[in-house]
């Protein structure tokens, strides 16, 4: 299990705070609905600072790879993951409100106990396609050799035996 970070985000961005670091892909629990297999790890990097708008940003990187569960076939999908959020910091309810009606950038409430592998999975979930499936033909439903076919044999079909029992 990896060390969970947390900071005080004002404070954070106020020192220029940079943080790396690596957590693993069983550690986090809300995604584990969404994975084929568990085993991996991601890479991320945070970083605060002082926007050209004089407004306070945490800068988010994630890096790394999954394996999914195709929704279609219930197979392995490799999904990477690259994603990048720059997130503006406001302190009072009234404040993300105001960022919300803007939908010009992110914005999130600046706590001062912020669990950033909870910020990290949250940016996974939410980066997710609702319905993660292989692109069409790739899935293993399209392969027949999957499938064993039925062969023809001597034996009495099934439901000629029934057809038997209800003439009788």
């Amino acid at each position: 299990m990896s060390v969970r970070f947390v900071i005080d985000a004002l404070d954070f961005v106020r020192k220029a705070g940079k943080r790396h670091g690596k957590i693993l892909l069983s550690d986090l629990d809300r995604v584990q609905d969404f994975l084929h297999e568990n085993s991996g790890e991601i890479d991320y990097w945070i970083n605060g600072d002082i926007g050209q708008d004089n407004k306070p940003y945490l800068f988010l990187r994630i890096k790394g790879e999954m394996n999914l569960s195709c929704q279609r076939c219930l197979g392995s999908l490799t999904q990477p993951l690259a994603i990048e959020r720059s997130l503006v910091l406001v302190e009072t309810e009234a404040e993300l409100i105001q960022a919300d009606e803007g939908e010009s950038v992110d914005a999130m409430l600046a706590v001062s106990d912020m669990d950033v592998q909870n910020l990290i999975e949250e940016e996974i979930i939410l980066s997710l396609a609702i319905s993660s499936r292989h692109k069409e033909g790739e899935c293993d439903i399209y392969n027949p050799k999957r499938y064993k076919t039925i062969e023809n044999t001597d034996s009495e079909n099934p439901f000629a035996a029934l057809k038997k029992l209800k003439k009788v």
